[in-house]
C-alpha cells in the first residue's frame, strides 16, 4: 500500500491545480483581449481547468478516506464528522465571504448581474443541485458539484462497511459515484437544446457531473493499493492521457448529440485521471519558477472564487476599452488583481482556518 502523503506538498500536482486555475482565469478573462494584437490568447484550445480540479480532489480527498477506513478498526459517523468538520473548515469560511461579496456588489448594482436569482439554495449549495442557475455567482457550480460528492461518497463508504473489507468498499463506492452520473445524462438526453442550456444543465448541474471527483478516487485507490503498478505504467498512462486530451479538444460534435451531453464528460476526467500518475511522481522541485507554481496552487481557491464576480464582472462593468492599449492594460490589470486580491486571502482567511482546523 502507498500512502498519498496529505500534509507533504506533491509538486506534480502542484502544477496540475496551478495549470488548472490559470486555464480558468484566462479563460474568463479572454474578452478583455478582444481587438487587440493577441486577441483569442492563448491561441490554442484548453481542456476545462475545472475538471483537473475535479479529479486532484478526488484523488486527494480518497487518500484521505482511505488513510482513515484502513486505519481504524471502525469507520463510525465520529469518522464522519471529523472528515466534515476538516473539509467545511477548509472551504466554507472563504466561500461564505465571497458569497457576501457577490450579495453586495450585485445588490447594490456595482455589477450588473441578476439579484433575483439570489436566493438561501446557495448556502447550502442546492443552487445547481438538480436544476440550472445563472445571473448570479455563476462560477459556485463547480463548488456545489465539490461539496455535494463529499457530503454523499463519505456515507456511502459508512454504510457499505458494515457488510466489506475496505477495498470492496472504496472501489464500490467509487464506481457508484462514476455510474449514477452517467445514467443520469442518458435519461435526461435533450436533443433540441441550445448551447446556454447545455452548459448549464449537462456541464454544471450537481447530478450530472459527480462522476468527475470519482475518477479521482479510482486513482487514489490504484494507488493506495497497487503502487507498484501505479508508478511501473506512469509514463505509458501519461501518454494515454495526453493522446486521449487531445482527442477531446479536437473532436467536434454537436452540444445536442450523445457524445457531448454523455460521453465527454466521462472522457475528460479520464484523460486528466492518466495524468495523475506521472504527477504524483515528481515529489518535490526548487527554484523561482518552483516556488511561483507552489503558491499558486496555494491560492487557487482564493483566485478561483474572485477572478469572475469580483475582478472580471467589475472591470467589465467599470472600465470600458476605448483603445487597443486599455484592454492590453485591463488584462494586465485582471491578473494582478486577482493575485494580490488571493494572496490576501489565503494569508489571513484560509491559513488561519487551516490553523485553527489543525487544533480543533
Amino acid at each position: 500500500m502507498k500512502s498519498i502523503n496529505q500534509n507533504t506538498r506533491v509538486f506534480g500536482l502542484d502544477v496540475m491545480r496551478a495549470v488548472a486555475i490559470i486555464m480558468v482565469v484566462i479563460g474568463h478573462g479572454s474578452y478583455m483581449l478582444n481587438d487587440t494584437c493577441i486577441q483569442g490568447f492563448p491561441f490554442i484550445r484548453l481542456i476545462d481547468g475545472v475538471d483537473l480540479f475535479f479529479v486532484l480532489s478526488g484523488f486527494l480527498i480518497g487518500g484521505i478516506l482511505l488513510k482513515e477506513i484502513n486505519a481504524k478498526e471502525e469507520f463510525d459517523f465520529r469518522s464522519l464528522r471529523q472528515f466534515w468538520k476538516r473539509r467545511w473548515m477548509r472551504t466554507l469560511p472563504l466561500y461564505y465571504l465571497v458569497l457576501l461579496a457577490n450579495y453586495l456588489v450585485v445588490r447594490f448594482d456595482f455589477i450588473h448581474e441578476d439579484f433575483s436569482q439570489f436566493n438561501w439554495k446557495f448556502f447550502f449549495f442546492l443552487q445547481n443541485f438538480s436544476k440550472p442557475f445563472a445571473g448570479f455567482f455563476w462560477e459556485s457550480w463547480s463548488l456545489s458539484i465539490e461539496e455535494w460528492f463529499y457530503l454523499t461518497s463519505p456515507i456511502l463508504l459508512w454504510l457499505l462497511l458494515k457488510f466489506l473489507n475496505p477495498k470492496k468498499t472504496f472501489i464500490l463506492v467509487t464506481f457508484i459515484m462514476m455510474i449514477s452520473p452517467f445514467l443520469y445524462r442518458i435519461w435526461i438526453l435533450n436533443p433540441q437544446i441550445d448551447d446556454f442550456w447545455y452548459d448549464a444543465i449537462f456541464r454544471k448541474m450537481v447530478l450530472t457531473r459527480l462522476d468527475s471527483i470519482a475518477y479521482g478516487l479510482l486513482a487514489a485507490w490504484i494507488c493506495f493499493y497497487f503502487p507498484r503498478f501505479w508508478t511501473k505504467w506512469r509514463v505509458l498512462s501519461a501518454i494515454l492521457g495526453t493522446l486521449l486530451m487531445v482527442f477531446i479538444l479536437h473532436y467536434e460534435a454537436s452540444n445536442s448529440g450523445f457524445y457531448q451531453q454523455v460521453i465527454r464528460f466521462s472522457l475528460t476526467p479520464i484523460s486528466v485521471m492518466l495524468l495523475v500518475p506521472i504527477a504524483h511522481h515528481f515529489q518535490s522541485a526548487s527554484g523561482f519558477v518552483a516556488r511561483a507554481i507552489t503558491h499558486v496552487s496555494k491560492i487557487s481557491y482564493s483566485m478561483y472564487l474572485i477572478h469572475l464576480g469580483l475582478v472580471s464582472a467589475v472591470i467589465r462593468d467599470h472600465f470600458p476599452p476605448t483603445t487597443e492599449i486599455d484592454g492590453l492594460l485591463k488584462y494586465l490589470l485582471y491578473w494582478c488583481v486577482v493575485l494580490v486580491g488571493s494572496t490576501i486571502l489565503y494569508r489571513f482567511v484560509e491559513k488561519p482556518m487551516m490553523r485553527l482546523r489543525d487544533k480543533v
